[in-house]
């Protein structure tokens, strides 16, 4: 149980980031325009790449040594330095949601919606390579509920951004709630920063 609470508010802190996706995510909510799709669309891609990046590593394992295994945690380091520094350097400039209905086909909706997901290069380095390298030493029934818990979190986050888009986006402009969301998500990856360090010193001591 412990592995899908930890699977799940990482993966949150993964996603809780607003980037083009999530945007184009809650104007098709604001909009009420082939929500559940988009949403799905979203929330199975996050699924397929979680398991990707987790039985990606897990495939690698046969070639882990303890060099290969340190090269990959101080790669799991700077990612994550870079993304809470990321973070702290946050603007909080307010975003511009585009709310004007427009004849938009099913076939449209779901091309937009593949192209927001995989030509986004951070979907790759977020949930193939970060959610796959951090659980590479954990055991094989211990990865799967790591994932379950990132993969319910997408599933709750993209639904939830799709159907309560009027409501959410209230908040989600207001620059008080960005700064606590962005609070939460510092300290909750400078706790994974300190973990993986651990493992990188446990290494050379």
């Amino acid at each position: 149980m412990e592995f899908l609470i930890l699977g799940f508010f990482t993966g949150l802190s993964l996603i809780l980031a607003f980037g083009a996706q999530n945007i184009f995510v809650m104007e098709q909510g604001l909009k009420k325009q082939f929500i559940f799709i988009v949403c799905i669309i979203c929330s199975i891609s996050d699924f397929l790449l979680i398991f990707l990046g987790i039985f990606l590593f897990e495939s690698f394992k046969i070639y882990f040594n303890n060099l290969v295994e340190s090269i990959l945690n101080i790669l799991l380091f700077i990612f994550l330095i870079y993304f809470i520094f990321s973070k702290i350097k946050t603007n909080y400039l307010s975003f511009n949601l585009n709310t004007s209905i427009s004849d938009i086909s099913f076939k449209s909706v779901i091309i937009k919606t593949l192209g927001f997901t995989y030509l986004n290069p951070h979907v790759y380095s977020d949930t193939v390579f970060f959610l796959g390298n951090f659980s590479k030493n954990f055991e094989l029934v211990d990865k799967i509920l790591f994932g379950l818990g990132a993969s319910i979190s997408s599933f709750i986050f993209f639904f939830a951004l799709g159907y309560l888009s009027k409501l959410l986006s209230k908040y989600l402009m207001n620059i008080k709630t960005l700064k606590v969301i962005n609070l939460f998500i510092i300290l909750f990856m400078s706790s994974l920063a300190i973990y993986v360090l651990r493992e990188i010193l446990r290494f050379y001591i």
